[in-house]
């Protein structure tokens, strides 16, 4: 409901603004970063690409960046089905042994731990829906990419893997 709210609040802002003298001008002028700061739909969450890099191949994923702590706990919560080229990025500032479940999440997740040189340190593969067993990285924690669940194995994602953002 507030997504919604807030959505019709900021079109409404767009449409006055459209209106005002020199819109034009100014419509030109932020465009670009309009289409620069990419939002999900249904999060509302910045979308960022992620890169894994497995051997030559690049695969990127359109992902969701949850970086405060409620964007964090919430995560893919109640979602019923995403991508397979989207995934959700959780950025840990300051990194930790992240540990992960999956409550109240109910689709398979792949939960890829990446380590402080941006490298796959494991995968928590095909996490099963609602299970609440804690799932933890095997070292400290950059961030975590979370992605469809198999779809690790079938792209040949692994350990040792790179990923940007």
């Amino acid at each position: 409901m507030k997504q919604v709210t807030r959505l019709a609040v900021l079109s409404a802002l767009a449409l006055i603004a459209g209106c005002s003298p020199g819109a034009a001008d100014a419509g030109a002028k932020a465009q670009p970063q309009a289409s620069a700061a990419a939002v999900h739909p249904v999060s509302g969450l910045q979308i960022t690409p992620v890169t894994v890099t497995s051997g030559n191949v690049a695969h990127v994923f359109k992902s969701e960046v949850a970086r405060t702590s409620a964007e964090q706990a919430k995560g893919l919560m109640f979602r019923t089905e995403i991508g397979d080229d989207e995934g959700m990025i959780f950025l840990r500032n300051p990194p930790d042994i992240a540990s992960f479940w999956m409550r109240n999440t109910v689709i398979p997740l792949d939960i890829i731990f990446v380590g402080l040189d941006r490298r796959i340190i494991n995968i928590a593969a095909n996490a099963r829906p609602y299970d609440e067993t804690p799932l933890p990285a095997d070292g400290p924690t950059l961030a975590v990419l979370e992605i469809n669940g198999g779809l690790a194995a079938r792209l040949g994602i692994k350990p040792g893997d790179k990923v940007d953002w």
